[in-house]
């Protein structure tokens, strides 16, 4: 049974559907802004979501893939040789790279005729597709604490910590440990 005013000539309430309607907005506009907050805290607290714009990952992350890392895992425990990670590039903070975790605080980082060496032991990667070219001069780097050293998989083709001219990320500088690869389909774990 209806509980509306009617007027005598039996339409409802001018006022009444002015009120109606406005009452439907203001719910829409409700939804959008608590979907906003959402998104917000989940963007800005849980996940990161990054595109991997060039062939620096390949062929573990293709060029253009879309992935997911978790803003949590380094929130009680450090980095790990090989991790993938998101985090600022330290010659412009603006710009994230995805990138792999090589050498740890306090370790010696040596590329000899395109092997790496981590505290002079020979570093294991059965993520790479290829060999490294192996480089006309010894590389050798001493990774201060609480910092790290980055390089790509792709290692013929990465513009990673060989080169910058900051060569470290600091863990305040790590945003998430990349977890999984979305786009392109399928969805996929990055290992």
């Amino acid at each position: 049974m209806s509980t509306k005013k009617y007027k005598s000539s039996g339409t409802p309430d001018k006022q009444e559907e002015k009120n109606s309607i406005g009452k439907e907005i203001l719910s829409w506009i409700e939804v959008f802004v608590i979907a906003a907050a959402i998104a917000f805290v989940i963007n800005n607290f849980l996940i990161a979501n990054s595109v991997v714009p060039t062939g620096s990952m390949e062929p573990n992350i293709m060029t253009g893939a879309r992935v997911f890392g978790s803003r949590l895992t380094y929130l009680n425990s450090d980095p790990q040789r090989g991790d993938v990670v998101i985090f600022h590039w330290p010659d412009d903070e603006k710009v994230y790279f995805v990138k792999r975790v090589i050498g740890l605080p306090g370790e010696t980082v040596d590329i000899i005729q395109g092997q790496v060496y981590i505290n002079g032991e020979p570093l294991d990667e059965p993520y790479l597709a290829e060999p490294m070219y192996p480089g006309e001069e010894p590389m050798h780097f001493e990774v201060p604490e609480n910092a790290y050293f980055m390089m790509g998989d792709n290692r013929n083709y990465s513009a990673d910590a060989r080169y910058w001219d900051n060569t470290y990320v600091y863990k305040d500088k790590i945003i998430a440990k990349v977890g999984l690869k979305y786009w392109p389909f399928p969805i996929e774990k990055v290992r």
